[in-house]
Parts: structure tokens; C-alpha cells; sequence
């Protein structure tokens, strides 16, 4: 993207596309089928400095910005490798960054970015959903611990985390958001249970899992931040989160063009290449120009976001929209492919399944439009 095209950008991108090449790409195939990536491979991209480059080297970082994690979620795209690095380097562990004392971070940062700590984030319940006020999950002052009882669902990264943040209820103001705080539950914590690793549609390579938690003592040292202003914290980083969601479904459409026009210009039908038919170039010509809209709302998305900018209407804005026309492109490339289109040997279709929960994830796409509509003063 524009805004990040310096020298050491360049550097960055070509040492990580490299790696990319060499460790992850041979390998990949066999890890999605079989729905687990190496915990070594996370420590191998952690030794390269490629998780939370952002964070300050004091911690184990390399000090640069979320630049570089912009570069590393288009280097994944273009390599078609999904492995959820981005969502434990650039929506958790901002959580114990922004919000942990000295001492948390110091026990904990390091790790995450060596990848010896995978972390994950546990939001939604069976019955709670957008709707993060409403939280069922409580924890219980109990001396020196909380007690922690609760069920969550859907949480990408769970079955593999060493580190969860927790979204529980503490206290019973009449302001339900008042009542939310954060905690991290250690891996291996009495009454914390991996519970069940969900089955997908797509994205088997994120250990998506349900967690329960059942008279599971935390100690008072792993809240996060100050007790009952857990809303605030979610509220304050759900900017960078679905900013991200943002990139990603523009990554997957320009990698989803990618192959739909090479494919049109090289399968033939009825003597000559399919996107010489006007049906079909029509409907690249939109999805370029799509794309290309998108591209240009992003690249100032994360411009103003690195200058600390409140984009909160405008990252739902480009939440909704890209993520609704990357399944626009997933279609009407898999469409273009045919009866190929349905074979899982063709990218393609591994796309199609990924991408259909980008409307839903980082808060739904009704969710972003209420919250716009709300802007608005409707």
C-alpha cells in the first residue's frame, strides 16, 4: 500500500516474503488439511520478529508501528497462508500492552512476541453475541483471587492459547457496561477447560474452540486494568479490530481477483479465453474497480489511524462494506471457475469458505450499520 513503500518497508516485506517462501507455503497445504499449525512455527515467526513487531523492544518487540503489521497481513494474503498471527499480534495482545501494569507486562509480552505465549480473546457466549454488556460470565471476588464461572464460544485461537483474555461480569451496577471487566486465564488453570474444538466452514487453521470455565480461581494480579471498566477497554480497542477485519477482506478480494483474471485469460471456451466474453470481463472490470475503491478508503483508514485518529464510524464503514464485496468477489470468481470452482483443489474455493465469516466477525455487519445509522443521529 501507498503509505508504506519507505526503504525499510521494503526491507521488512521482502525478508518476511522470503520466509514466508521458504518455512510456511511447502507446508501449509498439509497443516490446513489437517486443521493444526506446529506451535514451532509460531515460534519460528517470532524469532524473525514477525509477531507484535509494534511492541516496544524493552518488551520484546522490534519498536516499529502497525505499519509493519499491515505489510505482514498482506504478505500472508499474497502467499494464501492463513494462520492467525494477525489476530494474536494486533487485536490481543494490544490488550496487555494498553492495559497491563508493569509487572503483567513484563511476565507476559516477552513471550507473545517470541511466540512461546499464543494468545486468545473470549468475547461471545451461547447467548451473548454483539451485545458484550450482557456478558453471563462472572467473576467473584473471593480473597486474594476471583472465581471465574462462565461458558464461551466461537473463540478463534482457543484451543491453541496459553493466554485467554476473559470478558466477565464483576458487580451489578444498574449501567450494565459498568459491570464488565477483563482478566488473563492461564493455560492449565484448575476449572479453566478447552471444552470442544469447533468445527468450521472454513478457516481450520485458527483452533476455534469453546471454553468453559468452572470455579476457575484466577488471582487478583491477572486482572487486567481496572475492575468494571473491562466495556471501556473493548470499546476503545474494537477500532484497531475492525480495522483489521478491514484489510483482511480487502487482501482476500485482491488475491481472489488475482487468480479469477489469470484464469480468464488463460482457460478457454468456444475457441478463445472465457474473459473475453463480455459477461465476464464486465464483471472483472467491477470487481477492479471495487477493489481499487477499497483500497483507496483503507490505505486512508490506517493513515489516520496511525496518526491516532478516532475512525470509529468510518472503520465500520469499511467493516461492513469490504467485507460484503470480498463475498461479492468470492462468488463471482468461484462463478468464473465453474465446476473447478467447487473443487477444494482450487484456491478458490478454500476463499469462498473463508471469507463468508467476515461479515460476521469483529461485530456484525448489522452491528457496524447500527452503530453508523447512530452517527448519523437516526
Amino acid at each position: 500500500m501507498g503509505i508504506m513503500n519507505t526503504p525499510e518497508h521494503e526491507l521488512f516485506r521482502q525478508s518476511l516474503r522470503k520466509y514466508l517462501q521458504k518455512e510456511i507455503v511447502p507446508h501449509f497445504p498439509q497443516w490446513y488439511k489437517e486443521r493444526q499449525v506446529p506451535k514451532e512455527i509460531w515460534k519460528s515467526f517470532g524469532s524473525q520478529g514477525f509477531l507484535c513487531p509494534w511492541l516496544p523492544e524493552e518488551y520484546g518487540g522490534s519498536g516499529l508501528g502497525f505499519d509493519y503489521s499491515v505489510i505482514i497481513m498482506e504478505e500472508m494474503s499474497r502467499a494464501d497462508v492463513d494462520i492467525p498471527f494477525t489476530l494474536h499480534s494486533d487485536i490481543v495482545v494490544p490488550y496487555l500492552y494498553s492495559y497491563g501494569n508493569e509487572e503483567q507486562r513484563r511476565r507476559w509480552l516477552p513471550g507473545c512476541a517470541s511466540g512461546e505465549l499464543l494468545t486468545a480473546i473470549a468475547m461471545t457466549e451461547p447467548g451473548t453475541g454483539s451485545d458484550l454488556a450482557a456478558v453471563e460470565t462472572t467473576a467473584v471476588p473471593d480473597g486474594d483471587d476471583y472465581i471465574i464461572n462462565g461458558e464461551k464460544v466461537f473463540i478463534t485461537n482457543g484451543w491453541d492459547c496459553d493466554l485467554v483474555i476473559v470478558v466477565a461480569k464483576t458487580g451489578h451496577h444498574e449501567k450494565p457496561h459498568k459491570n464488565i471487566s477483563l482478566f488473563v486465564v492461564e493455560d492449565g488453570t484448575p476449572g479453566f477447560v478447552k471444552a470442544k474444538k469447533m468445527e468450521k466452514m472454513g478457516r481450520h487453521t485458527e483452533g476455534t474452540a469453546e471454553l468453559v470455565f468452572d470455579n476457575c480461581r484466577v488471582p487478583r494480579s491477572n486482572l487486567l486494568g481496572e475492575e468494571g471498566k473491562g466495556f471501556y477497554y473493548l470499546m476503545e480497542k474494537l477500532q484497531q479490530e475492525r480495522l483489521v477485519a478491514a484489510i483482511g477482506s480487502l487482501c482476500a478480494a485482491e488475491k481472489m481477483f488475482a487468480e479469477g483474471l489469470e484464469y480468464a485469460k488463460t482457460r478457454k471456451a468456444f475457441g478463445r479465453p472465457i474473459g473475453k466474453f463480455q459477461y465476464n470481463s464486465f464483471k472483472l472490470a467491477e470487481m477492479a474497480t471495487e477493489i481499487e475503491i477499497a483500497r483507496t478508503f483503507v490505505e486512508r483508514l490506517i493513515a489516520e489511524h496511525l496518526e491516532g485518529k478516532d475512525l470509529v464510524t468510518k472503520v465500520s464503514m469499511a467493516k461492513w462494506w469490504i467485507s460484503e464485496m470480498a463475498n461479492r468477489v468470492a462468488a463471482d470468481v468461484l462463478q468464473l471457475h465453474g465446476g473447478y470452482g467447487y473443487m477444494e483443489e482450487f484456491p478458490i474455493c478454500r476463499h469462498y469458505q473463508n471469507v463468508r465469516v467476515d461479515t460476521i466477525f469483529a461485530g456484525t455487519n448489522e452491528i457496524m450499520k447500527v452503530i453508523i445509522a447512530r452517527q448519523l443521529g437516526l
